[in-house]
């Protein structure tokens, strides 16, 4: 055989090989789905959000805190800097209010994306942990929050050779939390085009504390929102490529042990727990392929899903919002308080809407 030849083969057979791990992603993204628009009543875009509300958590006495300005390689984003700002659930106005950010902290460089928030039960302070991602990198920021000025006082930055590639975390006390890696490669290249093509279960959980750091648990496609349930003794991870929620059990070293997966029929990106029902509720990403392949005439739709009993035989897993992209695009979370919905997106608005 010359040597021709033989190059020719070997593109050929790249050129197939190829061609079958993009078939693959497509159906991982599930770029065929049509979606079927389901409103909710009364939906109201909120104020001063139109550069995303990647993430939000909505404490017991109604105050969510929710991330802005996420600037994640291969999707959409404006050029203004990451900001954290609450938002009274029992203030009929609906209005988010910018939270004052610390004068010795880097505002430049601030990348918010996936927010925990932990409640010391000894005098009721107020510590928000966030994800953040400076020239692309990652480390968590821990905050106190001030409420008398609406303020955060920064306390310190968390980084670790194991918290390579932060998407979301969950706090379990003061300076403890489990953490989710949404890819196994560091460099932009690979994380954005070689391990998607590939698509390896090669992501995984981390527990972090000063004492220990550890991964926990392993094998996810990308690991992407994580939470936990109302009495502390389960961990919930969403595999977004897997189109499931990995429900684990938490042990006394805080190692996590897999106890079922509950598919969801859909791309889900952050997790949001109701304390009282245990219920969990999903932003999900409907159709994958239109969100990676961005085009602002064909967005990308955004997803609600529920899921009740999930520790049952048969959990409930329901669809409660469903729209096309034209009026919310890219749903990443959706959290309730009184009767309210709010669903944030990647990079989009966010929406305010009754559940009945």
């Amino acid at each position: 055989m010359g040597k021709v030849a033989a190059i020719s083969l070997v593109i050929a057979a790249l050129s197939v090989l190829l061609g079958e791990r993009i078939v693959n992603f497509r159906k991982r993204t599930l770029a065929s789905r049509e979606l079927v628009q389901n409103h909710l009543p009364n939906c109201v875009a909120l104020k001063n959000l139109d550069s995303g509300s990647e993430d939000i958590t909505i404490l017991g006495n109604g105050l969510a805190f929710i991330s802005t300005g996420l600037q994640y390689p291969g999707l959409p984003s404006s050029d203004v800097i990451g900001k954290i700002y609450t938002l009274d659930m029992k203030d009929p106005r609906m209005k988010p209010a910018e939270v004052r950010m610390p004068r010795n902290f880097d505002l430049e460089s601030f990348n918010p994306h996936g927010i925990s928030v932990y409640i010391d039960p000894s005098d009721d302070a107020i510590y928000l942990f966030v994800v953040s991602h400076p020239q692309h990198k990652s480390q968590i920021e821990l905050f106190k929050f001030v409420e008398d000025n609406h303020s955060l006082e920064h306390l310190k930055t968390i980084k670790h050779e194991l918290l390579h590639s932060v998407n979301d975390i969950v706090v379990v006390g003061v300076d403890s939390f489990y953490a989710t890696n949404d890819h196994y490669f560091t460099h932009e290249i690979f994380k954005g085009l070689v391990e998607p093509l590939l698509a390896q279960p090669w992501s995984n959980v981390v527990y972090y504390s000063p004492e220990e750091v550890k991964v926990v648990s392993e094998g996810y496609y990308f690991a992407n929102g994580i939470n936990i349930s109302p009495d502390k003794r389960h961990i919930y991870v969403a595999d977004i490529f897997d189109h499931n929620v990995h429900v684990l059990e938490r042990k006394e070293d805080n190692a996590l042990v897999s106890v079922k997966a509950v598919a969801v029929g859909s791309l889900c990106d952050n997790i949001e727990v109701e304390p009282e029902s245990g219920d969990l509720w999903l932003g999900c990403h409907p159709n994958g392929w239109k969100l990676f392949m961005f085009d602002p005439k064909d967005p990308p739709g955004s997803e609600v899903i529920q899921i009740q009993n999930i520790h049952s035989d048969k959990p409930e897993v329901t669809q409660v919002y469903a729209d096309d992209g034209r009026v919310i695009s890219a749903s990443s979370v959706a959290a309730t308080y009184g009767g309210k919905l709010l669903i944030g997106t990647v990079f989009h608005k966010a929406l305010c809407c009754d559940l009945k």
